[in-house]
């Protein structure tokens, strides 16, 4: 019996402890649910590495990191509108308008412009072709939803009746070396170089002028209280045509920096590229914690969404998962995460 007892002590002793932990470890998850995503990145990493030890490479980081650049930059701007409260699906159609437009213009008639000059006619593009989306779902207060399916199609249908519908393959010089241009270049055991390209560097600073504008700034500040309530926003005194404006311009300016970044990437300009990506990069800033009914979400968690999303398209077939399984995947991931935010909430 004395021992019996001893042990009932030493377990009621050891439990505030553990509850203490589970508690800590619990409110540590509300006030940041990127670190869940981060549990499935690091969980589908080694399940991965597990079955395929050659996935612990260097050449793979470098792969994820490439792949990752234009579906980071989409997503960020993605990520600011839903936490507006907001959703764009037309930002692929505005950067296959931009990077086609410009390309097809240097080609034929510049092709000593300056890259810089081309990446910044791109991205102003896709700056202007945004505020046409903030001006709509401001002044027909219809769902943004609506109006960016809209605008979709009379981007994209513009783009193929009027631009053009033929591959250009022949990119100017500058283009082309600015996407061989490597930040990184190692050499593998078996003779083989792998670089890492400079281009990774542009969602880097994306994503710090991204973070400092949304948690250092009145207009991040106001961008995540029309999300919590457009109503309250307003009586605070926020301009909400302002933010809609705001919201749907960097977005769509991103949509143009990332569609040059695909083409000089791809070394080709393609006007059907990128089409069917909009739920691949919505997915994964829902994975990074922001939620669609708005005024919630982080650049971390947004990152981490691309990552896994990235993950799961380029790297599950090194397991053996059949590529028709992708989908699948990042189905299941969405709705496990969905419940736990789902129960995050209500907690």
């Amino acid at each position: 019996m004395r021992r019996v007892l001893s042990v009932s002590n030493a377990i009621q002793s050891t439990h505030p402890v553990g509850a203490s932990l589970v508690s800590r470890m619990r409110d540590k998850l509300e006030r940041r649910p990127e670190l869940f995503t981060l549990f499935l990145l690091v969980a589908l990493s080694a399940f991965v590495g597990t079955v395929n030890p050659s996935f612990f490479q260097i050449s793979t980081l470098f792969d994820i990191a490439r792949s990752s650049t234009v579906v980071g930059l989409f997503a960020l701007g993605v990520f600011v509108i839903l936490a507006a409260g907001g959703i764009d699906v037309s930002f692929t159609a505005i950067a296959a308008l931009s990077m086609y437009s410009f390309t097809k213009l240097v080609t034929v008639y510049f092709p000593g412009a300056p890259i810089l000059l081309v990446f910044l006619l791109s991205t102003v593009t896709g700056g202007l072709l945004g505020l046409i989306n903030g001006l709509l779902v401001q002044s027909l207060k219809a769902p943004s939803l609506i109006v960016t399916i809209g605008t979709q199609y009379l981007f994209r249908g513009f783009l193929l009746t009027f631009v053009g519908t033929v591959w250009i393959i022949d990119l100017p010089p500058q283009m082309d070396a600015f996407g061989k241009m490597a930040l990184l270049s190692l050499q593998t055991a078996r003779g083989n170089t792998i670089i890492l390209p400079t281009f990774v560097l542009v969602l880097l600073a994306v994503s710090l002028l991204t973070w400092w504008i949304m948690n250092r700034t009145l207009l991040g500040k106001a961008v995540f209280a029309v999300g919590g309530s457009p109503v309250i926003a307003e009586r605070l005194g926020y301009n909400l045509r302002a933010v809609h404006i705001f919201i749907f311009s960097y977005t769509g300016a991103l949509a143009g920096l990332a569609g040059m970044i695909h083409v000089c990437s791809n070394r080709l300009a393609n006007p059907f590229d990128l089409v069917g990506t909009e739920i691949d990069v919505i997915a994964a800033v829902v994975l990074g914690g922001a939620r669609i009914t708005g005024g919630t979400g982080t650049v971390m968690g947004t990152l981490l969404g691309v990552f896994l999303v990235v993950m799961i398209n380029s790297v599950l077939i090194m397991a053996g998962v059949p590529s028709t399984w992708q989908r699948v995947v990042v189905g299941s991931f969405i709705l496990v995460a969905g419940a736990f935010f789902v129960v995050r909430n209500k907690r």
